[in-house]
């Protein structure tokens, strides 16, 4: 791909003060997008990564925003489309865990997942469609996950939230496929971030057993599927679920 191929496009990445989101939002800032690094509470880092973004030659803005609201998530559109411009890319990657066996599941910790990760992404989605479709042109990557594909004990909330992206990725793509608007997920395994961090040794010995390329993904391995999903060399890509997992789906 070219060097600068998302040169003049403004790109919104929902949680994208770290991890995997930061990643993103670099590898954009680095495609020639005017990334907006959308953050919850974390202002010093969404700030960081825009510093990292701008050393580099690149553009962006830090915009705050709760995405797990309808509110949040329309104010945060409506506020990127009237001080940075029309939104030509959006990554809905704001997500949270809350971890633990269905029985022990409290009714809190199901509906701030599902709200953040599921809601988030559909409340985003519904905001920035409406513009995409008067411009006829848009490209959306939800970043699902691999247990949203093949679940995971204790992971039920999470596991549903994620594989209701998918479901919401191949939807959005009939919808708006028809007006010039790509919808496309990745499916990420597990990636190298403070989440696997504090992962315990055999945890993370019984995970590279069943990862056929032996090691844990990196964010850059995700952001750079992103780049490639979002840019005119997948233009004939939608609906699609592409999994940077090592193998471990297979």
């Amino acid at each position: 791909m070219p060097d600068r191929e998302l040169e003049g496009r403004v790109a919104l990445v929902t949680g994208g003060s770290r991890g995997i989101g930061a990643a993103v939002c670099a590898e954009l800032g680095a495609a020639g997008a005017e990334v907006v690094v959308n953050y919850a509470a974390a202002a010093g880092r969404a700030e960081q990564v825009c510093a990292q973004i701008r050393g580099a030659g690149g553009t962006a803005h830090a915009i705050s925003g709760d995405v797990s609201t309808p509110d949040g998530a329309a104010g945060l559109v409506a506020q990127v489309e009237s001080e940075v411009g029309p939104v030509a890319v959006l990554v809905c990657n704001a997500g949270i865990t809350r971890d633990n066996l269905i029985m022990k599941l409290s009714d809190d910790d199901w509906r701030s997942v599902i709200d953040t990760n599921l809601g988030g992404a559909f409340y985003t989605c519904r905001a920035a469609a409406r513009p995409m479709l008067k411009r006829r042109a848009g490209a959306i990557v939800m970043i699902s996950s691999v247990v949203g594909v093949h679940g995971n004990a204790g992971q039920t909330n999470y596991a549903a939230s994620k594989a209701g992206m998918i479901g919401l990725t191949k939807s959005l793509a009939k919808e708006l496929g028809s007006r010039g608007i790509r919808v496309n997920a990745i499916a990420p395994g597990y990636i190298s971030t403070a989440l696997t961090d504090a992962l315990p040794q055999e945890a993370r010995d019984a995970i590279l057993a069943q990862t056929p390329l032996a090691r844990l993904g990196d964010p850059g391995d995700v952001a750079r599927a992103v780049r490639f999903l979002v840019s005119d060399a997948a233009a004939f890509v939608t609906g699609d679920v592409l999994a940077v997992d090592g193998g471990l789906g297979i």
